[in-house]
């Protein structure tokens, strides 16, 4: 597998990882300077030499795995037969230095209702590197046309298009997705929140809409769906930051995505 597929495999997986790059190289040495090693919790791929070099970079790459927000760093390698390594000699006589980089877990947002608030919310938050999940009933509201805006998205963008049950699409969202539930219609805004509740992998829920609705939402989610209200709880609304009190979507679109990034480091251990 090539070191590129290992990356996009963990990113899909959900899973954090170490980057491992062969960076300098004087003298002899088992690779070139641009090798590269994937390292995963459990499994590697790829290859920067072998033996101590490559026994060593996997064993500080999991410690980094561990470490809430860890940094790039570098590590050097004499290999010659005077240095005592921790993993057996390698006496080929150069010096290698190769560069960490630690691949975190990418954030997943997904979007239900990408109207008026929704767009402007998909907009920003597309500008980050994330999984963003966009998902309406209405056709019109995920054309090609209408996305177009999102074409050079940093984040990798994923649209669900559903005519009737958007509610199943968060069986297939990935573990700790944070789900935002804006629809046009409040029976599917109900319906949302129910399979949300009965999903506990999911990140934080959040639900648009007015005190009123809210109360109404309560009593139908402990009522109709058994709920206890320590689960009901597990729904944020409003949404948004309480300091940004505007109504225009932009507005709204911003708060919103300035608390999700408070919850994005707070996933982190920032």
């Amino acid at each position: 597998m090539s070191w590129v597929a290992a990356v996009a495999g963990l990113r899909a997986r959900r899973e954090a990882g170490v980057l491992v790059t062969v960076v300098t190289v004087r003298g002899h040495a088992p690779r070139k300077a641009g090798a590269k090693l994937v390292v995963g919790q459990t499994e590697s791929w790829g290859s920067i030499g072998g033996g101590n070099i490559e026994a060593v970079a996997i064993d500080r790459a999991r410690e980094l795995i561990g470490v809430p927000d860890p940094e790039a760093e570098l590590m050097e390698f004499a290999l010659n037969d005077k240095v005592t390594n921790r993993h057996g000699v390698q006496c080929c006589g150069g010096v290698v230095t190769v560069l960490l980089e630690p691949l975190p877990v990418t954030p997943s947002v997904a979007i239900f209702g990408v109207g008026h608030v929704g767009y402007e919310l998909a907009r920003i938050l597309a500008r980050h590197n994330l999984d963003l999940h966009l998902i309406d009933t209405r056709p019109e509201q995920l054309t090609d046309e209408r996305l177009a805006v999102l074409a050079d998205a940093e984040a990798q963008v994923h649209v669900h298009r559903t005519l009737l049950l958007p509610e199943e699409v968060i069986a297939e969202l990935p573990r700790g997705t944070h789900v935002l539930i804006m629809t046009h219609d409040h029976a599917e805004d109900a319906a949302l929140c129910d399979t949300a509740l009965r999903t506990p992998e999911l990140g934080s829920i959040g639900l648009i809409g007015s005190s009123a609705k809210w109360t109404r939402f309560r009593q139908k989610l402990a009522t109709e769906g058994g709920h206890d209200e320590a689960t009901i709880n597990r729904i944020k609304t409003p949404i948004g930051l309480t300091e940004i009190t505007g109504k225009e979507p932009a507005v709204i679109a911003i708060s919103v995505a300035a608390e999700l990034l408070l919850a994005f480091q707070k996933d982190h251990g920032q």
